[in-house]
């Protein structure tokens, strides 16, 4: 599971790269841990009930959300939230999926998974990955408003490079073509859905720790 990612690019680069309004997200760049805000690009209506209008293509904005979706009242420890999406047909995800205005985009130029096996000094090992053709790219994410604005990731079947390090699955990275961000922001669940894969491991890259 990814528990950390970086977005190293201030609130305005991060719009200008994805074709959002910026607003006043005061974002400057750094880490983002679970329970965090970080910025994400939405086209949905928050805290409006109902289905987007049909035929309107609402603007992009940027806004702060936590990561971290609060657990269904049926979840065993109901303090833990859920960062990621495994199963996008579980009944608590799928309403949200299907429903475009409640998709979003996540920017960050690096993410964390931990590796099997410790280093030298006997510490767990983690790994930095990043992508070689897109430098700030987008996780495919969804939102959800209850007490707190919060998102979580979609994940995938993990590609070869992070089988490699021992990882099952790793984070929906969307493709650098704007189209792939116009279909998980505005398309029908089908269209979207087949953005749910691995991306290749050719484009990703492991970045040293600093």
């Amino acid at each position: 599971m990814t528990l950390l990612y970086r977005i190293d690019a201030p609130a305005h680069a991060i719009a200008q790269t994805f074709g959002a309004r910026a607003g006043e997200d005061p974002w400057t760049g750094g880490h983002v841990a679970p329970g965090s805000f970080a910025p994400v690009i939405t086209a949905g209506r928050e805290f409006i009930a109902g289905p987007r209008p049909t035929g309107r293509r609402l603007e992009r904005r940027m806004i702060p959300r936590q990561w971290g979706v609060p657990p269904p009242p049926s979840g065993s420890d109901g303090s833990r939230t859920v960062l990621t999406v495994r199963n996008p047909d579980s009944p608590f995800w799928i309403g949200n999926l299907r429903n475009s205005e409640f998709r979003c985009l996540v920017p960050a130029t690096a993410f964390m998974v931990w590796g099997t096996g410790v280093n030298a000094r006997g510490k767990r090992l983690r790994h930095w990955l990043g992508c070689t053709d897109q430098p700030l790219f987008a996780f495919a994410a969804v939102w959800k408003d209850s007490e707190v604005p919060s998102f979580a990731l979609l994940t995938c079947e993990a590609n070869a490079l992070l089988r490699s390090a021992g990882r099952e699955t790793m984070p929906v990275i969307l493709p650098a073509d704007s189209s792939a961000q116009y279909d998980w922001l505005y398309t029908d669940w089908k269209r979207a859905s087949s953005l749910i894969a691995p991306y290749s491991s050719s484009l990703m890259r492991e970045i040293p720790a600093s």
